[in-house]
């Protein structure tokens, strides 16, 4: 098994394997996230979200999966923009799906979303299941980066699509050097501000650091089972849109 460096990351100093200790961080966090990312990222993550969400409209998925689902934010832009019949969104914390869930009632979208706790590393749906397999800010919190993508690209239907969005460090100069003064500075002393957690938000500027991107992505992907991968790097690099065809 290839091991990347994101996946011997862990929240805590304290003992327990990854997956328990990223369970236990989104829980604590939970009620100030949505409030964070937005004016952490100054907003610009709602267009990211929407511009990966539109990779997948010409093809109309009908039921869609959103791993990592969160608080729901892309599962709920995913809904009113692609239209689909059914949309789980599927997490390991229950304190972030909580919130999700009081969002998707106050928009009266319950009919449509759904939240289940899942093993993202060992999802309990069926080969085949879903049209489109959706991930935003959230895959480089894996234990294990290949089985989650294999996971995801089995239980996607023959033909169909992944739109991941994910967190990356620019390559090119100046906003290199820019992005990590920030991500080492106000990112995670303003993120401990918020959400009283001392050690979530230097943990996600470390995911970030570490986690594979642009060219060597593609080749995970491709390895995990999937075809005709391209990326497009967002606001010069901060992120990266990933689009993959099973």
């Amino acid at each position: 098994m290839k091991m990347y460096q994101q996946e011997t990351i862990k929240p805590y100093d304290a003992g327990g394997g990854k997956a328990a200790q990223v369970e236990a961080m989104f829980d604590n966090i939970a009620p100030t996230y949505d409030t964070l990312n937005h004016r952490l990222s100054w907003d610009i993550d709602r267009g990211w979200r929407r511009k990966a969400i539109g990779q997948l409209a010409a093809y109309k998925p009908q039921t869609v999966l959103d791993i990592a689902t969160g608080t729901g934010d892309f599962a709920i832009l995913a809904a009113q923009m692609l239209k689909p019949q059914r949309l789980i969104g599927a997490d390991i914390s229950e304190g972030m799906m909580a919130v999700g869930r009081e969002k998707v009632q106050q928009l009266g979208l319950q009919d449509v979303i759904t939240f289940e706790k899942e093993d993202c590393l060992n999802l309990s749906y069926k080969e085949g299941t879903f049209d489109a397999v959706t991930a935003a800010f959230g895959i480089r919190n894996f234990a294990d980066l290949d089985q989650g993508l294999r996971e995801m690209c089995r239980v996607l239907k023959k033909g169909g699509h992944l739109s991941i969005v994910e967190l990356t460090t620019p390559v090119s100069f100046p906003m290199k050097q820019l992005f990590h003064v920030y991500s080492h500075t106000v990112l995670p002393v303003y993120g401990r501000l918020i959400s009283k957690d001392q050690s979530a938000y230097s943990y996600l500027t470390k995911t970030i650091e570490a986690f594979p991107q642009g060219e060597r992505m593609m080749e995970i992907l491709k390895k995990a089972g999937f075809s005709e991968t391209s990326f497009q790097r967002l606001t010069f690099g901060i992120c990266t849109m990933y689009f993959a065809t099973k």
